[in-house]
């Protein structure tokens, strides 16, 4: 069954009054990896972030989920300090997004495949290992994580596109980040790929690692340790899947979603 995309209601701007659905955030246990105070990022004339607060926990799967449109890869990168931001703050792990400490810490994934289709899957990690300054053994280490190795010798181009985007997810894990910072890296592939890619994402979180998945796929969800629900540049809820269950009195993600868009536009 094809994975379900996130409906939107509405084209209007709304501004999120949801109360305690984005309190409690930040635990010892797991202290924010990424935290923005009141981010506004404009692109051209149009404002596509309104001052967005949120807490990314480190070691935990979060979702950023919301239609596309909703900004989302550009609060990714502004994460990873690509993007000009007109105010406010955006720290990662604890340094100024962008700063040049941040390097080794940080990887990133784009939507497109970001790797050289004419190199091998080794030949493609081994130049990335070199301009990152990490030693022989992180390759070998990041195609294994990415279930790649018998294919290490293979040319990209002869990859299938789950493949594909399985070396991208490999060149950003070279660096042996703390922080992974993934963009729709699910989009279009097919449920079992999405399965193992999911699956993946998680072993990441489990070694200690802050993975942020963006997803226009709402159901993706259910895979998620925490979630961050945008929508036209605004944060609905930052939020557990069963807290956002119970507070919405949803049974099912894409219906939460909608309570959560139609509580703010009465609230406005």
């Amino acid at each position: 069954m094809a994975p379900r995309p996130l409906r939107d209601p509405s084209p209007g701007r709304i501004i999120p009054h949801m109360g305690n659905l984005s309190e409690g955030r930040h635990t010892d246990e797991h202290p924010s990896a990424i935290v923005a105070r009141g981010l506004v990022v404009r692109r051209g004339p149009n404002e596509v972030l309104h001052g967005l607060d949120l807490d990314v926990p480190s070691g935990q799967l979060v979702g950023l989920l919301g239609p596309s449109g909703s900004g989302k890869s550009t609060l990714m990168r502004a994460i990873v300090g690509v993007q000009l931001v007109e105010s406010g703050t955006i720290t990662v792990l604890g340094m100024p997004a962008g700063d040049p400490s941040l390097r080794h810490r940080v990887g990133y994934v784009t939507q497109a495949p970001s790797v050289y289709a004419d190199l091998t899957v080794e030949e493609n990690l081994k130049y990335f290992a070199s301009v990152l300054g990490t030693d022989s053994d992180s390759v070998a280490r990041a195609i294994e994580a990415v279930d790649l190795t018998r294919y290490a010798k293979t040319r990209v181009s002869r990859l299938s596109g789950g493949e594909t985007s399985r070396v991208s997810l490999a060149v950003a894990l070279v660096g042996e980040p703390e922080v992974l910072v993934l963009d729709e890296p699910t989009v279009g592939l097919d449920p079992v790929l999405r399965r193992d890619l999911w699956a993946l994402f998680a072993r990441l979180a489990a070694d200690a690692r802050t993975v942020l998945v963006s997803s226009h796929v709402m159901d993706e969800a259910t895979r998620c340790d925490r979630l961050l629900l945008l929508r036209n540049g605004d944060l609905l809820a930052d939020v557990t899947l069963p807290e956002l269950f119970e507070r919405t009195g949803a049974d099912d993600a894409d219906q939460a979603f909608l309570t959560l868009v139609e509580r703010t536009e009465v609230a406005r």
